[in-house]
């Protein structure tokens, strides 16, 4: 099963945001994420959820834990600390 990181934040301009967020998802490749959406908060676009999907925890939390992630984040407009989840997939059901 999959270990998902669920972040949410606010930023001060998805627009701003989006293009670094992008650019980041190197990294995110690189160090062994298998994908990611992003959602927006209805009614505020500047309020969005992360999720992020990895092989294992151990990969997730290097990601967590990259020196340059703080520095990504300030430069996209990311306001306040997020809220940070290490999710592990223990059920999956089809509707």
């Amino acid at each position: 099963m999959s270990v998902y990181v669920f972040v949410k934040h606010k930023v001060e301009d998805y627009g701003r945001w989006k293009p670094l967020y992008d650019e980041h998802g190197a990294v995110r490749k690189k160090l062994g994420s298998t994908g990611a959406t992003v959602y927006q908060v209805q009614g505020n676009p500047n309020e969005l959820v992360i999720m992020t999907e990895w092989p294992d925890m151990e990969s997730a939390q290097s990601f967590a834990q990259d020196p340059n992630l703080p520095q990504v984040m300030q430069r996209a407009g990311v306001i306040g600390q997020p809220e940070i989840y290490f999710l592990e997939q223990v059920d999956r059901q089809s509707a």
